[in-house]
């Protein structure tokens, strides 16, 4: 079995508005924290050569680092239900055979359309199925300290959205910042002609029908267009919008 890791690291270093905070605690500082909080008031030479525990504290949000969208951020409700959040959805859908869209070709910004999606599945012969993990490549992840990291990626259409829904897709991913097109394209487009629709449109498809992404991916150009599992399990956030996830290509 062969393991290619799809994950991005969760880091300070990637240029994102999501804040991350990482606060490190090394062996000396475990001993003494450890010693005063956990065995009430233990010296620190307790422990072998004043070595406590290493750990590290975390302040993120549940969309930093490669992670799943729940049906929960994108509405309020999904089909006139209440939208299930990350915990609450089957581990099924996690888990299945992967499908890779290459839109290098594409420029950065770029909104894939329905048309779009037929001709790259044409381009390598692959009929879609239910449950496919279909994962949209253009190589944004290889400019994920950059600057300008969050204004690279191509973006879903909503109709394009729907359409991969219809074949049955319950988890489709990119390695971009996010599914739908760049933020600031869609800023301009609103303010150049205000009306509804405009923002986060590809999200909002989940107002209608129950879906996943998973966003900030990595390595898609490693695998090969089909002919590999896909494992995504995301992070049992109770409530949670969304989940982390370690996710990794499977090839028997």
């Amino acid at each position: 079995m062969k393991i290619i890791d799809l994950s991005v690291t969760i880091s300070t270093d990637i240029k994102e508005p999501l804040p991350t905070t990482i606060e490190y605690e090394d062996h000396k500082e475990g001993a003494k924290k450890m010693g005063a909080k956990l065995f009430k008031g233990l010296p620190s030479d307790a422990f072998l050569e004043g070595n406590g525990p290493a750990g590290e504290f975390l302040y993120v949000t549940g969309h930093t680092g490669t992670h799943i969208d729940a049906p929960w951020h994108y509405f309020p409700t999904c089909a006139g239900k209440p939208s299930r959040t990350i915990e609450e959805l089957p581990l099924e859908w996690f888990f299945s055979d992967g499908v890779v869209l290459d839109f290098t070709d594409k420029p950065d910004g770029y909104c894939i359309t329905v048309a779009d999606l037929q001709e790259k599945l044409a381009a390598i012969n692959y009929a879609l199925k239910p449950f496919d993990i279909v994962l949209i490549r253009c190589d944004a992840d290889k400019r994920l300290h950059d600057e300008d990291f969050v204004r690279i990626h191509v973006g879903a259409s909503a109709e394009a959205t729907h359409w991969l829904i219809d074949q049955g897709i319950k988890v489709m991913g990119t390695d971009g910042w996010g599914w739908d097109i760049p933020m600031h394209i869609q800023v301009q487009d609103y303010l150049q002609n205000p009306r509804p629709g405009v923002i986060w449109a590809a999200h909002y498809v989940g107002r209608e029908k129950e879906y996943c992404q998973i966003e900030k991916l990595a390595n898609l150009d490693q695998l090969p267009p089909f002919g590999f599992k896909v494992a995504c399990f995301p992070a049992k956030i109770k409530g949670g919008s969304a989940g982390w996830t370690r996710a990794v290509a499977i090839f028997e």
